[in-house]
């Protein structure tokens, strides 16, 4: 009804498999408006298109996480809070795909779709202070739009 340009699905705390309602209206949407999504969003994104999530041993937390970027090869340091993330080999037959992952665990920490215009990274470019490295990924989102 609101009719928006895009949608952001923002962070929060806790077991994403547990926000169904969200999950089911990004279903929704997909395909309908370019959608982006940080640390929750990019579980619950990869939840609706059905990718696995899992809790981690250790939650990434902090301001000094390596990421690689698979297209560029750049790593940038990012800030994190989070103890859940996508199941990489869950990937396979939703469309996404890695693009970058953690360098201190290998597990996923941004997926695209290959056809929609989804994307999303699990850590948080919009922290502040502290590593403005990532802040690219609004730049991705804008374009989408």
């Amino acid at each position: 009804e609101y009719k928006p340009d895009g949608v952001f699905v923002s962070n929060g705390p806790g077991d994403p498999e547990r926000v169904k309602p969200t999950i089911e209206t990004i279903r929704s949407l997909l395909g309908k408006v370019p959608i982006a999504g940080i640390c929750l969003g990019l579980q619950l994104i990869g939840l609706s298109l059905g990718a696995k999530t899992f809790k981690l041993k250790f939650g990434h937390r902090g301001a000094n996480q390596p990421v690689k970027d698979i297209e560029t090869g750049r790593v940038f340091i990012s800030t994190q809070n989070h103890g859940f993330s996508i199941e990489g080999k869950s990937l396979k037959g939703t469309g996404l795909e890695m693009t970058q992952f953690n360098l201190n665990d290998m597990t996923v920490e941004g997926i695209e779709h290959k056809e929609l215009s989804v994307v999303a990274v699990q850590y948080h470019p919009e922290a502040s202070p502290g590593p403005h490295d990532t802040h690219f990924f609004f730049d991705k989102f804008i374009d989408m739009l």
